[in-house]
C-alpha cells in the first residue's frame, strides 16, 4: 500500500486534516475486521463526494449546453457519472493502491474492483471538499474528468442505453425495464453473464458480458433499438 503523501504530490495538494484524507481510503471491510464503527469507513465521504460530483457536472452542462433539453442533460450526466468512468479515472490516479482493505477484500483483488475504485474516487472528492473547499474540489473534478468531458464535447461519449431505455419505456407507458440473469458460467476469474431485459413482461433484449453490468448494458442497447422501431 502506497503512502498518502504520494497521492498528495500526484493531485498537487496538501491536506490540513490528515485523518480526513486517510478516512477517504478506509474500506468498510477494513473497519469491520478492525472492530471499528461503520461510520469510520469512507462511505459517508463517498455520499458527499457523489452529491458534489453530480452537482458540478450538472452545473457544467447547464452553462455549456444552452440548447439541450432537461432530458438530454440528464442522459449526459448519467453517462459521465457512472461507475465505469469513475473507476477508470480512479485507476488513472492509482487510487486502488492507497486503499485500506480487509484481508478478504485484499485477497479477492479488491484494489482493482471497479465498484471500489469508483467509490474511493467519490470519497476523495468528499474529503477534498471538506478540507480544501468548494473551489479546489470543483477544480479537481473538472481536471480529473477532463478527458471524459472532452469526449462529450466531441460527441464520442458512450451512450447510456439503460437510462435511455427506461425513459423510452416510461414515455410509452410500458413501466420500468426489468433485468433478469438467465445464465452465469465460467470460473471466477473469467465469468460470463447472460441477461435479458423485459418490458411489460416481454423480453426485448438479451446481452452477455464479463460482468452483470456489461451484460445489462448490451441487453439495454438491443431493447432500446427494438422498442424504438415499434
Amino acid at each position: 500500500m502506497r503512502p498518502l503523501e504520494d497521492l498528495e504530490k500526484t493531485i498537487g495538494m496538501t491536506f490540513s486534516d490528515r485523518a480526513l484524507l486517510r478516512q477517504a481510503f478506509l474500506h468498510s471491510s477494513f473497519i469491520y475486521e478492525a472492530g471499528g464503527n461503520p461510520w469510520e469507513s469512507n462511505e459517508r465521504l463517498e455520499f458527499l463526494g457523489d452529491a458534489f460530483l453530480g452537482y458540478v457536472i450538472a452545473e457544467l452542462l447547464y452553462k455549456e449546453s444552452h440548447e439541450m433539453s432537461e432530458g438530454e442533460m440528464t442522459r449526459l450526466r448519467a453517462s459521465l457519472v457512472n461507475r465505469d468512468i469513475l473507476a477508470r479515472i480512479a485507476a488513472s490516479l492509482d487510487l486502488g493502491s492507497y486503499l485500506y482493505l480487509g484481508r478478504g477484500e485484499e485477497s479477492s483483488k479488491g484494489r482493482e474492483r471497479p465498484a471500489n475504485l469508483g467509490r474511493v474516487y467519490e470519497a476523495l472528492i468528499g474529503a477534498i471538499l471538506l478540507d480544501q473547499g468548494e473551489v479546489v474540489a470543483r477544480d479537481f473534478v473538472l481536471t480529473s474528468m477532463r478527458s471524459e468531458l472532452e469526449s462529450v464535447a466531441s460527441g464520442s461519449a458512450p451512450v447510456d442505453y439503460k437510462s435511455r431505455l427506461q425513459e423510452l419505456a416510461q414515455r410509452l407507458g410500458e413501466g420500468y425495464p426489468i433485468y433478469r440473469t438467465i445464465e452465469a458460467e465460467g470460473p471466477p476469474h473469467a465469468r460470463k453473464f447472460t441477461i435479458e431485459v423485459l418490458i411489460a413482461d416481454h423480453v426485448m433484449g438479451v446481452g452477455s458480458g464479463p460482468s452483470k453490468q456489461a451484460a445489462e448494458k448490451e441487453a439495454a442497447a438491443v431493447a432500446f433499438n427494438a422498442l424504438s422501431e415499434q
